[in-house]
C-alpha cells in the first residue's frame, strides 16, 4: 500500500491484534507464499491486504508475498528471543522515528503524529491507526516510548470504550391526544362530563404549544358534535 504520493509503502495500520493472531496461526505451518488463497478464508479483503502490506513494510515478506527468514524466526521464537527479533523489526521499520531529532522517550503525541505525517503524507485517521500499531509493536519489543504518547493513547482507547451515548429527549407530541374524526359518534344518553373525561387527558400546562393547540382543536370538535346531537 503506497501513500498519497506513491513514494513509500505505508507503515502498518492494520490492528496489531490481527497481526499477532496472524503470527499465531503461522505456528501450525508457514506456506511458501502468503497469497490470497492462503489468507482469504481467514481475513476479509481489506484486512488481509493491510496485513500483507504490514508484513512487507516490516521486512517479513517480499513484494511477491514470499515469507522471509525473519518471519520464520519470529514465528518460532519464544521469550527473550522473540522480544529481540521484534525489537530489530521495530528499529529497522520505524527508523524515521528512532533516528529523528525527537527523542522517542520524551516526545509528545503531536510530535509523533508529525513524524508520520511528514514521512508519509497520510490522512489523520490513518496516522492514528499507524501509531496504534507502532505502540503495540514497541511494547512487545520492550522499547521505551514517551509516557506523553502512551498515556494519550490509553486515554483515547478508554474514552472510545466508555463513551457515553447521549439520549435525545424528544419533546412531547400530540400522539397521546385523542382527536375525534368525522365518523365519531357520541353515545346516546351520555353525560357531557363523562364524554370529555373519557376522551381527553388532563390538560397539562407543560405541554408544547403544538400539543396545546391540538388539544383545544380536538376539544372544540367534540363540543360541536355534542351540540349537534
Amino acid at each position: 500500500m503506497a501513500n498519497l504520493k506513491g513514494s513509500k509503502p505505508l507503515p502498518p495500520y492494520v490492528s496489531y491484534r490481527t497481526f499477532l493472531n496472524f503470527l499465531l496461526g503461522l505456528q501450525e505451518a508457514i506456506p511458501s507464499r502468503l497469497d490470497r488463497s492462503f489468507w482469504g478464508d481467514k481475513w476479509s479483503g481489506s484486512t488481509g491486504t493491510q496485513l500483507m502490506a504490514a508484513l512487507r513494510f516490516l521486512g517479513l515478506a517480499d513484494n511477491e508475498g514470499m515469507p522471509r527468514e525473519k518471519l520464520r524466526r519470529l514465528v518460532d521464537a519464544k521469550g527473550e528471543d522473540r522480544t529481540l527479533i521484534l525489537r530489530q523489526i521495530a528499529l529497522e521499520g520505524y527508523e524515521f522515528v528512532f533516528n529523528s531529532s525527537a527523542d522517542p522517550e520524551s516526545l509528545t503525541y503531536a510530535q509523533l503524529e508529525e513524524l508520520f505525517h511528514n514521512s508519509f503524507k497520510v490522512a489523520d485517521d490513518v496516522v492514528r491507526k499507524c501509531i496504534k500499531f507502532f505502540l503495540g509493536l514497541a511494547e512487545d519489543a520492550d522499547i521505551p516510548i514517551s509516557p506523553f504518547v502512551t498515556k494519550k493513547s490509553r486515554t483515547a482507547r478508554s474514552g472510545a470504550g466508555n463513551k457515553k451515548v447521549s439520549r435525545k429527549i424528544m419533546p412531547r407530541t400530540a400522539s397521546h391526544v385523542l382527536i375525534p374524526d368525522n365518523t365519531m359518534k357520541i353515545p346516546e344518553n351520555s353525560d357531557m362530563d363523562k364524554v370529555l373525561l373519557g376522551k381527553f387527558p388532563t390538560f397539562d400546562p407543560a405541554w408544547t404549544d403544538e400539543v396545546k393547540v391540538k388539544w383545544f382543536e380536538a376539544f372544540d370538535v367534540l363540543l360541536k358534535k355534542v351540540s349537534k346531537s
